[in-house]
């Protein structure tokens, strides 16, 4: 008996690995080689690829696709229709070859926490901090520092946001829960109050 929850619709390949707890909803298809952890949650007509990987615990809203050479890690959430690619020169006429898994894919990768708004595109070969988010309808098409707050088309950031997704001031300390941050080299950091 499966330790994950999967609809009727949906379809898990053999060669999938589903972690514990996690819930496929209406009309998902999750692809040999597709690898998600626990506690998931994947709205309808969501489709993971082949050697994508999803974390615990992400949250991934209806009509994703999770294609080869993405990889979010714990707690990420994905809005509504949020798209990812993972190829920088697609052509029908030259595809790439489907027997060399991996060749011509493009790694993505999207860090501890972060969320990506409703019909928000991730350009392939970009990481996106930890606790980053990212406005509904942006485009992302370089790296988001972590903490960061970006929005718009191309996506520029236009502050910082907690771990708990309340907006910081200036002083980077969250009126919602207390914490507080400092900048380093990849953005933000959690620092003592």
């Amino acid at each position: 008996m499966a330790s994950f929850f999967a609809h009727e619709t949906a379809c898990v390949d053999e060669g999938a690995s589903v972690g514990e707890g996690t819930a496929i909803w209406h009309f998902c298809h999750i692809q040999s080689g597709a690898r998600i952890g626990r506690d998931c949650v994947l709205g309808q007509n969501v489709n993971v690829g082949p050697g994508a990987v999803v974390g615990n615990a992400v949250r991934i809203q209806n009509n994703v696709s999770v294609y080869e050479g993405v990889e979010l890690a714990d707690y990420v959430f994905c809005g509504p229709s949020c798209v990812f690619t993972n190829d920088m020169a697609p052509r029908s006429k030259y595809p790439k070859d489907p027997t060399r898994r991996g060749v011509g894919r493009v790694r993505t990768f999207v860090g501890e926490g972060a969320s990506l708004g409703a019909n928000a595109t991730i350009v392939c070969g970009h990481v996106i901090g930890e606790w980053a988010l990212v406005g509904a309808g942006s485009v992302v098409t370089r790296d988001v520092p972590a903490h960061a707050l970006v929005v718009g088309v191309p996506a520029r950031q236009v502050g910082w946001v907690c771990e708990c997704g309340e907006t910081l001031g200036e002083s980077l300390r969250c009126d919602a829960c207390g914490r507080a941050y400092a900048a380093s080299d990849a953005g933000l950091r959690e620092v003592a109050p």
